[in-house]
């Protein structure tokens, strides 16, 4: 068997909040991720919905960027970039 070859092997410390907050539409229940990596963004997941993003200020001015990354609809979505301004 080869040997693995790692680009990167590193363990950091994170601050990790989970939060659940009910929208017009939908509950949303979230953990949301706080390291030295990925330049300041956060780690955004989406429990329920098992999908997860790298978000900073950048990407929540991005049109249609949480829709597609959480599958949501624009109202949905909307909820979802208000709350995230809030932290982000």
């Amino acid at each position: 068997m080869n040997e693995r070859f790692f680009l990167y092997d590193d363990t950091v410390e994170t601050k990790t909040r989970f939060i659940s907050f009910m929208g017009e539409n939908q509950r949303f229940d979230l953990a949301i991720v706080q390291s030295d990596r990925y330049y300041g963004k956060h780690l955004v997941l989406d429990i329920q919905g098992g999908r997860f993003a790298i978000i900073g200020q950048d990407d929540l001015d991005e049109p249609g960027y949480l829709e597609d990354v959480y599958k949501l609809n624009e109202e949905d979505a909307q909820e979802l970039r208000e709350f995230l301004y809030e932290i982000v």
